[in-house]
């Protein structure tokens, strides 16, 4: 799992021709939406979050020029969406061009298969308004549906895929592993970019598996299997879920504290739902909102081996957050030096909210969202079915509403949450 001096040396090599090709590809090209968008699923678009930056701010710049103009379905939907994950507030009024009277896509116009799925790639970024997108979606997708019998295997396989979790709601590090098998059979695929991007995946492998490794040793010295055999071995789930948020390789340190963070709330949850009395809950809530370690003797031994563990996790991101200088931890702490006293005060109140909502643990195993519909509103499974999707369907343009600028916090911020 150790990256070698020469892969470190072979990957920047590669970085900097591919570098070199995206600087001297021109911004009002089809070609610079291709290479960007091939960099971004690829996974590498975190290399050159500058230069994309800077190509798509020009782009931007002369998107009613280029759109107008251009009447290419696959590059103005391309251009399009590009520049909405990017968060640019670009019109949706460019597709009215490939669509009759009524307002209906003129069949005729998509004969390609990859232009019908660039639409339909494209319609998933549409917001409040944008009702021309949620025709094309409507169009899009059951026109792939309906030419996938007589598509080649490959192009059959990549439309299954895009069907079944579009670019918008996929983990860019989950899809870069699928696309670069994809990428790698269209052949007008860049080689420099693909052996780059191949490399890029096998080293940043190597830091995750090595860091799995790590926080498995933890948890295995921990001794939870033998301490609480009640509790779960949840760390790869855990790892996994944080992994599809954040795998960057920056991100290491947020990845090893956010899994030993979760992974102790699983212990928790298992406390709450399985073993714990109502007495000894009751105490370990009054005691985790008050956050000291002297009060860790009052708990019974198995809420305080959990408890023990989950205080050192807060002392050990505290010390390297200071230690990195992200932020000073002292102003969280109180006049008296306790322990737990100068652990983060949002980490306090996040575990006050999952603890409320351990408690509802039960309720909800029994009173999913599709029951509570049914019961408030007397409507049917199938129809109850219906309105949820729109009511996520909705979710999903809202998210999209607040990614657009301007935004009160970084897109990279906000798309993660999306994603979650």
């Amino acid at each position: 799992m150790e990256i070698s001096d020469a892969e470190k040396e072979e990957l920047q090599k590669q970085k900097e021709l591919v570098r070199k090709i995206l600087n001297q590809t021109p911004d009002d090209s089809s070609h610079k939406l291709q290479l960007i968008d091939a960099i971004q699923r690829l996974g590498v678009g975190y290399h050159f979050e500058e230069e994309i930056g800077k190509s798509l701010k020009c782009i931007y710049a002369i998107y009613s020029e280029c759109s107008n103009k251009d009447n290419n379905v696959r590059s103005v939907a391309l251009r399009f969406r590009l520049l909405r994950q990017q968060g640019y507030a670009v019109s949706s009024d460019v597709f009215s061009k490939f669509t009759d009277k009524e307002g209906n896509f003129k069949e005729v116009l998509f004969e390609n298969v990859e232009d019908i799925l660039d639409l339909y790639e494209a319609a998933y970024f549409g917001a409040d308004g944008d009702e021309i997108l949620d025709k094309a979606l409507e169009f899009s997708s059951s026109k792939l549906e309906f030419l996938l019998p007589i598509m080649t295997t490959s192009l059959s396989n990549k439309v299954k895929e895009a069907l079944k979790i579009p670019i918008l709601k996929s983990l860019t590090r989950l899809g870069a592993w699928k696309f670069i098998t994809a990428y790698q059979q269209h052949q007008s695929h860049n080689e420099i970019l693909l052996n780059f991007a191949k490399l890029d995946f096998n080293i940043v492998q190597k830091m995750h598996q090595k860091e799995l490794s790590l926080i498995t040793r933890w948890w295995k010295d921990l001794d939870f299997t033998n301490k609480l055999s009640f509790a779960r071995d949840r760390v790869a789930e855990c790892y996994f879920w944080i992994w599809g948020v954040y795998f960057e390789p920056q991100y290491e340190f947020e990845r090893r504290i956010l899994t030993k963070v979760l992974a102790l709330i699983s212990i928790m949850d298992d406390i709450y739902d399985i073993y714990g009395t109502l007495d000894d809950l009751q105490l370990f809530t009054t005691i985790v909102q008050r956050w000291n370690v002297n009060d860790l003797y009052q708990l019974p031994p198995y809420m305080g081996i959990c408890y023990k563990a989950l205080l050192d996790v807060y002392l050990e991101m505290e010390a390297e957050v200071e230690w990195r200088g992200i932020i000073s931890c002292s102003i969280y702490k109180r006049r008296d030096e306790k322990i737990g006293e100068g652990i983060f005060t949002r980490g306090r109140m996040g575990l006050q909210l999952i603890l409320t909502t351990f408690w509802l643990t039960q309720f909800e195993k029994k009173h999913t969202a599709v029951h509570c519909y049914m019961n408030q509103n007397g409507a049917s499974k199938m129809d109850t079915f219906a309105e949820l999707r729109e009511q996520v369907k909705k979710a999903w343009k809202d998210m999209n509403q607040e990614c657009l600028h301007p935004t009160p916090v970084s897109i990279s911020i906000l798309k993660p949450v999306g994603i979650t």
